[in-house]
């Protein structure tokens, strides 16, 4: 399967002229380099694919090299290989010759390093990949992805004695939507799982910066945040990260994959929101000694 002609570049970088701010921006699933012969593997159509897929949550927040951030972009598509797992979510039952290290429910949901599945457990694969096929996108794009990460983290550290990770997801409408056209949907979910990833201060500040635009925020539920919160967010190493969720209905037509009326409007408020946020400052922040 692999033609390393058709295959993108890991991620890319946006980064600041300046930069003025602790805080990292990344979008592990709005790729969309769909390589030739992946499309030609999957028993799904080349829309169908990405139905899994954060679409334009990139261009949806270009805008914080501008704030002075720098902004961290997968390029493959989470169809392929998902960033927000860990290099040993295999499973077994897509990957040839894996067996099972006990249970792990995303694993167990198809939604491994190596997705077996996208929205709706659609199946992507009649059949299974090969373990070269599997470690090769693993050394070839979640390495990459990773190493550039946490080289941002520590100049951010190194620059400002903390880091801070936003990391941006987006979600479907119905995962969020309320049964009672009284009671006002989530919109946007923050999660620091439960408090762990993220000191409770740089948290509420980022809560309370997304609120203020309007926009209905709530915590934890029903995302709290992965792997890439989870393995990020140190705050007794001055490393901070929360994970972004955003309904998909305010920015995209759903079914289509296409940017809706909302698009501007959503980014706007996105850029009053992150701009605030990264006002932060660390009058009550402990930061440990290196």
């Amino acid at each position: 399967m692999k033609n390393n002609a058709q295959l993108p570049l890991a991620y890319t970088i946006n980064a600041p002229k300046v930069l003025k701010s602790p805080f990292v921006f990344a979008s592990p699933h709005s790729g969309r380099a769909y390589p030739e012969s992946f499309l030609a593997q999957s028993i799904l159509d080349p829309h169908k694919i990405r139905s899994s897929e954060d679409a334009f949550i990139d261009d949806l927040c270009d805008f914080v090299t501008d704030l002075g951030a720098p902004l961290l972009c997968a390029t493959a598509p989470r169809a392929y290989l998902d960033l927000n797992r860990g290099a040993d979510e295999l499973d077994p039952a897509v990957i040839a010759g894996i067996k099972s290290k006990g249970h792990n429910a995303r694993v167990a949901s198809g939604l491994g390093v190596i997705p077996r599945v996208v929205a709706h457990s659609q199946p992507i694969y009649a059949g299974k990949v090969s373990q070269d096929e599997a470690n090769y996108r693993i050394e070839h794009f979640w390495r990459p992805y990773h190493t550039a990460l946490s080289a941002l983290m520590q100049n951010a550290k190194n620059e400002f004695g903390y880091a801070v990770l936003i990391d941006l997801h987006s979600m479907p409408h119905e995962a969020v939507a309320s049964p009672s056209k009284a009671v006002q949907s989530t919109q946007i979910v923050l999660g620091d799982r439960f408090g762990s990833s993220c000191d409770r201060d740089i948290s509420d500040h980022i809560f309370n910066a997304l609120q203020n635009t309007g926009l209905c925020v709530g915590r934890n539920n029903p995302f709290a945040g992965a792997y890439i919160t989870q393995h990020y967010g140190r705050p007794s190493q001055n490393q901070h990260a929360v994970q972004i969720e955003i309904d998909r209905a305010l920015y995209l037509n759903e079914n289509e994959i296409t940017p809706n009326d909302g698009f501007d409007v959503l980014k706007s408020q996105l850029k009053q929101a992150f701009k605030e946020i990264m006002t932060f400052d660390t009058p009550n922040l402990e930061l440990a000694a290196e």
